[in-house]
């Protein structure tokens, strides 16, 4: 039995429908994700999951338990779930200790400075118990906020874009301060962002929403080489789709060669594996295009953007295309420079021309140029 269990759920304001019929599992111990663009409907989400937002139709279980239905609903307070807010939303005038205790104000004196200790050890600020919130950093105060939700061991906790206030360096190495965290104390729990580095950083899986529902609810690796859809292949990462044609059900030819699938092909018009001439569009990652100066494919440098260890470059091939490639910044080329490149694609992802429906996500075919 699922941890948090949403089925079917639905929310309207008004006449408009913000959720529509979500639903999603998670197990104990696990960290979930909420990743979508501004206005999809993950904060919506996380309020249903909370108590703070009625569903319209659906259910919300939380440990076999449902918390939410159209006739059903608990009220937050009584959910022991716990939530992490953006703006962290620490009481000034009670020092960090009182705050990390402030929702253990029914247990023993002597239980309650123990757990405090022992969260404040856990988030790394085990000598700052006697200051106040405005005498730490931003990190420090969201590190704070964190054991505090933590300390009545909540079922759930919930995370509502906790980084943004955040520089970038420091988003970045709190995202993984704080997987351990809650790994550490065993939590199950749900991160809302927009952020897919956070999303990969923190997450065990991640559902990418869009418009109310959940496209995809899968791992980051599946995410990223196995995309159900355009728009989830969009989202996530970067890459171009490039016109293919399948040749039979483990080929598909495109400008730069044929590729060659170790599992069957599908065109994605309901016809299994395919061996008709289907157009279809070749969904290529940065990774999946590698620089070679020993091919004989040429394509010439007409973007570059520096990244430290890589360099991103757009290249154009002699039709015209651009394909991206993520390079070791020690080749470093020209604009207008030709260099040589190659194809080294593990999972070949195609989509049908005249559907938005995926055509296939293989799994892990290893794919080659045949020459």
């Amino acid at each position: 039995m699922s941890h948090l269990q949403l089925t079917d759920i639905d929310l309207a304001f008004g006449a408009h429908r913000v959720v529509r019929k979500l639903g999603l599992s998670l197990e104990k111990g696990r960290i979930g994700c909420l990743l979508g663009p501004s206005g999809c409907g993950k904060t919506t989400v996380l309020r249903c999951i909370a108590g703070f937002e009625r569903v319209a139709a659906g259910e919300i279980r939380l440990d076999g338990q449902v918390v939410s239905s159209r006739d059903q609903h608990l009220p937050p307070e009584r959910r022991r779930i716990g939530m992490v807010f953006q703006d962290y939303a620490l009481f000034p005038h009670l020092t960090v200790a009182e705050n990390v205790g402030f929702g253990l104000r029914g247990a023993a004196p002597e239980a309650r400075r123990a757990r405090v200790d022992e969260l404040l050890g856990i988030v790394g600020l085990a000598d700052q118990g006697a200051k106040y919130p405005h005498e730490m950093s931003g990190g420090q105060q969201q590190r704070v906020a964190l054991a505090r939700a933590l300390a009545p061991r909540p079922a759930l906790l919930l995370l509502d874009e906790p980084f943004s206030n955040l520089d970038v360096d420091l988003r970045e190495r709190l995202s993984y301060e704080v997987r351990d965290i809650i790994k550490a104390t065993g939590t199950t729990a749900i991160l809302v962002t927009h952020d897919q580095h956070e999303a990969f950083a923190v997450a065990d899986e991640i559902g990418i929403m869009n418009e109310g529902r959940i496209q995809q609810w899968d791992t980051p690796y599946n995410l990223y080489h196995r995309p159900h859809n355009r728009f989830v292949a969009d989202f996530i990462g970067q890459g171009v789709l490039m016109h293919g044609t399948v040749l039979n059900d483990r080929q598909v030819q495109v400008e730069l060669g044929t590729l060659n699938s170790a599992v069957p092909v599908e065109c994605g018009i309901g016809c299994g594996g395919c061996s008709r001439k289907c157009q279809v569009e070749v969904l290529l990652r940065p990774d999946d295009i590698v620089h070679d100066d020993a091919s004989p494919m040429k394509a010439r440098v007409v973007k570059k953007a520096f990244r430290g260890a890589d360099i991103l470059y757009t290249l154009e091939l002699p039709s015209g295309t651009r394909v991206l490639s993520l390079v070791p910044s020690h080749h470093n080329h020209a604009l207008g420079e030709a260099i040589g490149i190659r194809l080294d694609v593990d999972h070949v992802v195609t989509f049908h021309e005249d559907t938005p429906e995926p055509a296939s996500v293989q799994d892990q075919g290893l794919v080659q140029i045949i020459s």
